[in-house]
């Protein structure tokens, strides 16, 4: 009997809990079986009735397909759908409208021939329903076909949405001939937009990153980019204030199961998950995907990371050749973030349509934007993919080592660190560059930024500038690093320009560390550490 009762406890505990749309990108399926929706069709309705064609940019798994869904949702006239929903006091006619949807995301990885079969597929499934005449060969043609035939058929103008128009292009980007190639296919598909603005009520186009618009849409001047529009800002991602409101229960829950207040909760969400903000000024934006996979595993994890880094962006760094390090905090002018991703000249724009920095302040004055690095998610899978340039080593042996580093920084015993840094390094093979001191000094920085804690390199001070600076909830680390030298001359070097003084004010105990790295070993070779 108590087995039973138990049984039906469990099972009336499983249909009580919140339901999450991990994965589910399709409107009418999250408010057909009852998924929590965040929403977001008061954006919705403004958006299709003030403007005809529309772009918007944002990072991979932030919801686009899911707005491209709403979208097509509601120009179906699907009003059911909507009930309870900000849209539903705000639209009076929800006129049904023949949609020509179209998800590029499946055109990823594609040849030219690949590329052409995808496109064909997907005009196909349209032809079934409006036809096809006998002359229209080529993709543009048979798109313009379609437009024309579900306007004559329907009697309404068409909605065209396309989600991920960048998708065959993102991972060819670094490759300008094939790049080339794939973009010519591409820009022929969306060459009819223009010339078919009579037949059409509304385009709507998503991706990640921002080509240029005279390399894919030559036509298509009139174009809308609501991607930095302050009015659009929280258009996609969960703001802070959205959980707050529409999921004050799912964190009562959360904090209940790790035995945490709501607060607490509140605060990790934020720490691991906060800090995107795509216009100044712009609400705190958390990533949808991690935040939502919180919540419904219970736990914190590196879920935006976890579902994949795209091999592009490496290559991409690779290319510009970037340092871990100069990733973060940078300033700029919009034109030098907000910019055509084939025309790039650094890797900013790569890396802030990516989502792998993001706007976190803006001086008016000069018109300059700050960008850094989002959340602890995003340092530490960003240094994880990175790490393997400087240590070729097993995953696992490296996140053993790296868990045992962090109890002993956590322990504030620096000594031990970098003795379990020696024998790591000793112990494994080593990649290229290892006669600069450079490359040591990244490998320190990554392996330190996946520690958690604030690291930077060459710090300014008023005589010079400190190889490295790591701050821990208890200390303030000043470093100082050498190739084929002594630890006393690091040391010395430290004392010589005071390095300590610059960080005088810093609130922590300050302890001077100097370490000699071993080009013939590749490892640490010796390490002095001294209290300020």
């Amino acid at each position: 009997m108590n087995i039973f009762c138990s049984f039906v406890k469990n099972r009336i505990e499983m249909e009580n809990l919140r339901r999450y749309p991990i994965g589910i990108q399709t409107f009418s399926e999250i408010r057909k079986s009852n998924y929590l929706y965040i929403d977001k069709t008061e954006y919705v309705y403004w958006m299709v009735h003030f403007t005809k064609y529309v772009f918007l940019s944002r990072p991979r798994r932030f919801g686009k397909s899911l707005l491209t869904s709403t979208l097509h949702s509601y120009f179906s006239g699907q009003k059911e759908l909507f009930q309870g929903l900000a849209i539903e006091k705000l639209e009076k006619e929800w006129t049904e409208y023949p949609v020509l949807h179209f998800d590029m995301s499946t055109a990823k990885h594609a040849d030219c021939e690949q590329l052409l079969q995808e496109l064909n597929m997907k005009l196909i499934r349209y032809e079934e329903v409006y036809g096809k005449m006998e002359g229209e060969v080529n993709p543009n043609q048979r798109l313009e076909g379609l437009i024309k035939r579900a306007y004559e058929q329907t009697g309404k103008q068409v909605v065209v949405l396309i989600d991920e128009y960048d998708a065959p292009l993102l991972d060819v980007v670094h490759e300008e001939e094939r790049l080339g190639v794939l973009r010519n296919i591409m820009r022929n598909f969306y060459s009819p937009l223009k010339a078919c603005d009579p037949y059409l009520r509304y385009v709507f186009l998503t991706g990640i990153t921002k080509f240029s618009q005279l390399s894919i849409f030559s036509e298509l001047n009139n174009i809308k980019n609501i991607s930095m529009n302050e009015s659009y800002a929280a258009i996609c991602g969960i703001t802070e204030n959205e959980i707050l409101v529409q999921m004050k229960d799912d964190v009562d829950a959360l904090a209940q199961k790790l035995e945490v207040t709501s607060e607490e909760v509140l605060a990790k969400l934020k720490e691991n998950y906060d800090g995107y903000h795509f216009t100044y000024p712009s609400p705190d934006i958390y990533n949808p995907f991690s935040l939502l996979n919180a919540f419904a595993d219970g736990k914190f994890n590196s879920y935006w990371f976890g579902s994949g880094t795209p091999t592009y962006l490496i290559k991409m760094l690779d290319k510009f050749g970037v340092a871990p390090s100069e990733i973060g905090r940078k300033t700029a002018v919009a034109e030098d973030f907000d910019a055509p991703t084939e025309r790039m000249v650094s890797i900013t724009p790569l890396l802030y349509q990516s989502g792998y920095i993001t706007i976190k302040d803006y001086d008016k004055e000069l018109d300059l934007y700050t960008l850094d690095i989002p959340n602890k998610e995003v340092r530490i899978g960003l240094m994880k993919s990175l790490l393997p340039n400087y240590v070729a080593s097993k995953t696992p042996e490296t996140n053993t080592m790296v868990a045992y580093l962090s109890r002993d920084i956590r322990n504030g015993d620096m000594d031990a660190a970098l003795r379990r840094l020696q024998t790591f390094l000793s112990t494994i093979p080593q990649c290229d560059n290892t006669k600069y001191e450079g490359h040591y000094q990244q490998m320190f920085y990554i392996i330190f930024s996946l520690l958690g804690y604030y690291v930077d390199v060459e710090v300014r001070t008023a005589s010079g500038r400190v190889d490295m600076v790591l701050r821990t909830k208890t200390t303030l680390y000043v470093m100082e690093l050498k190739l084929d030298k002594s630890a006393d001359r690091a040391m010395e070097q430290i004392d010589l320009k005071n390095y300590p003084k610059r960080f005088a004010l810093c609130g922590l105990p300050i302890v001077k560390v100097a370490v000699s790295f071993d080009s013939e070993q590749c490892t640490i070779g010796e390490w002095k550490i001294l209290k300020a």
